[in-house]
């Protein structure tokens, strides 16, 4: 039976695969110098580099949240926004399937 953590690899690398943009290690990068920070506050750092929707980030950390499972998530009360922050367990491997994926990626 396979890990949950060889799964969460998996699943991350293939993430990173599909990322034609840079858009997905963006985001990732993102919450690798945040602690914590919400959908409103990521759209905001986001569209500084790419021209993107507030729903198609929401979307994409959903994904992250949800079918990857390296971040959690907290809410303080029903009329605050949900505060994402990156599982500490995950680190070191998104830290490393990100320069694999830059490394990966050829120059033009």
């Amino acid at each position: 039976m396979e890990s949950i953590r060889s799964k969460i690899i998996r699943r991350l690398q293939r993430f990173i695969e599909l990322d034609v943009n840079g858009l997905r290690s963006c985001i990732l990068s993102k919450f690798l110098n945040v602690k914590e920070t919400t959908v409103d506050e990521l759209h905001a750092a986001i569209t500084e580099k790419y021209e993107v929707s507030r729903s198609a980030v929401a979307s994409m950390v959903g994904y992250i949240y949800s079918k990857i499972g390296i971040l959690r998530s907290h809410k303080q009360s029903y009329k605050t926004p949900i505060v994402y922050s990156l599982k500490e367990e995950y680190v070191d491997l998104i830290r490393s399937a990100l320069e694999s994926s830059n490394t990966a990626q050829p120059v033009v």
